[in-house]
């Protein structure tokens, strides 16, 4: 049984002191069961933020967490399944490459994946920008899809890890989102629940993606596979720089046709080499290739071959959805205008704002500004110029899609702003900066 009451836990954290995994048992399953007040809970966890939690504390939470509603326990059941995670970045559509890409090299591929948050798109809304693509799958029909079609991407259910879930409804509304600690056991609750074999962490830096240094990101992706590890999961973790916006597009369609695009081996040069860098360290971590190098021709042929391409089409007849938008972009939905942003003097692209351009996505309804709020998924920003690029004056920095001229007008000049033009010649940023596990 519990020795601390809730008082004694919130005081406990707030001295930096150890609280044992039954005690934060007891925290979540009376939270969960209206025994322990919203109050008593917040000051719990800005507690943690301000003190954080040991190694052995982080990982019970973590266990409390899983323990808190079903688990699917794929490896109990034969399956032999990866999993990738993304801390989320703008422009980021990653998952859309990679998941058909690996499980054209052999890999069953189990993904829940979240919607946006913020000013970074959720994959969820991407892939339901497909016409008839259903993301709310039952557990039943998850592990179905992963043994017929070898992949899946579908929403978080509601009985895989309630305990994050009523948690994080509050850390949303308290302040209380940044911890580091919060975060890992958030994000590898749901991973454990699963119960995939093999897990890659993307995890992202810098303006546009929610951590903004690389010591941040370093030690959450350390606290993440220390908590893989105890959990018995083979894990790696990937540092990647979101300085600017991943890819040209921004945006839940014109994501899903830039996806496209890479799975048929063009696309922009940025995300063609993020995406095959973090399949060939899935493919390797997995075992399906001796070193990241030889997975590099396995991932060529999988895309040469038309292969990964047709496994993204397999996903989405598999959950619904419209397989013909991977030969006519026309069917996913179009914006009802377009706008040109033009470059306002002759120059070279020093940096790019990528949050402000998030945040100017989410006022064009790519996004949500409050929990609730429908998406336009044919709503977004299509860059025509990044870092390093050189441009005279009026050549296009990027397109507006927006379903009226009034919003493309709201975010004009804020897009025009978010570019930084210098005189002299500047290098195009690094993309990865680590890897860990």
């Amino acid at each position: 049984m519990p020795s601390l009451s809730t008082v004694e836990i919130i005081e406990r954290t707030k001295r930096g002191q150890g609280l044992g995994a039954e005690n934060l048992h007891a925290l979540i399953q009376g939270y969960l069961k209206g025994e322990i007040p919203d109050y008593q809970i917040s000051a719990w966890l800005m507690a943690v933020c301000w003190r954080g939690l040991s190694p052995t504390d982080t990982f019970s939470l973590t266990q409390a967490l899983v323990e808190s509603g079903t688990r699917l326990r794929l490896r109990d059941r034969g399956i032999v399944a990866v999993d990738k995670h993304s801390t989320g970045g703008v422009g980021d559509k990653i998952t859309l490459v990679l998941v058909p890409i690996v499980a054209a090299c052999g890999l069953a591929v189990a993904k829940m994946s979240g919607r946006g948050l913020g000013f970074t798109g959720g994959t969820l809304d991407k892939l339901e920008a497909i016409p008839g693509l259903r993301t709310a799958l039952s557990i039943d029909e998850f592990i179905a899809q992963v043994c017929h079609t070898g992949l899946v991407i579908a929403g978080q259910t509601a009985d895989l890890a309630p305990g994050d879930g009523k948690l994080y409804a509050v850390r949303d509304v308290t302040g209380t989102i940044d911890s580091l600690h919060l975060i890992a056991a958030s994000v590898m609750s749901k991973k454990i629940a699963v119960g995939a074999s093999t897990l890659l962490l993307d995890i992202k830096f810098g303006n546009g993606a929610f951590m903004s240094d690389q010591e941040s990101a370093q030690a959450l992706a350390s606290l993440m596979l220390a908590i893989a590890q105890r959990a018995g999961m083979t894990a790696s973790a990937v540092l990647t720089s979101m300085e600017q916006p991943l890819g040209r597009a921004i945006g839940n369609a014109i994501e899903v046709a830039e996806a496209i695009d890479v799975l048929k081996g063009s696309g922009p040069k940025d995300l063609q080499y993020l995406a095959r860098q973090l399949s060939a360290e899935l493919l390797h971590v997995a075992g399906q290739a001796p070193t990241r190098e030889a997975a590099l021709p396995l991932i060529e042929q999988a895309i040469n071959s038309g292969g990964a391409l047709q496994r993204l089409s397999d996903l989405i007849e598999a959950q619904g959805g419209d397989s013909r938008v991977l030969h006519d972009p026309s069917r996913l939905p179009q914006a009802a205008i377009s706008r040109v942003v033009p470059a306002p003097r002759t120059g070279y692209v020093a940096a790019i704002n990528a949050r402000a351009l998030g945040y100017a996505a989410v006022t064009l309804g790519a996004g949500r500004q409050k929990k609730g709020d429908p998406i336009d998924p044919s709503a977004g920003i299509l860059l025509a110029a990044k870092a390093g690029d050189a441009l005279s004056a009026g050549d296009p920095l990027a397109t507006i899609f927006a379903a009226d001229t009034a919003r493309a007008a709201a975010v004009f000049e804020r897009v025009q702003d978010a570019y930084m033009l210098t005189t002299d010649p500047v290098p195009e940023p690094s993309l990865i900066e680590g890897m860990l596990g």
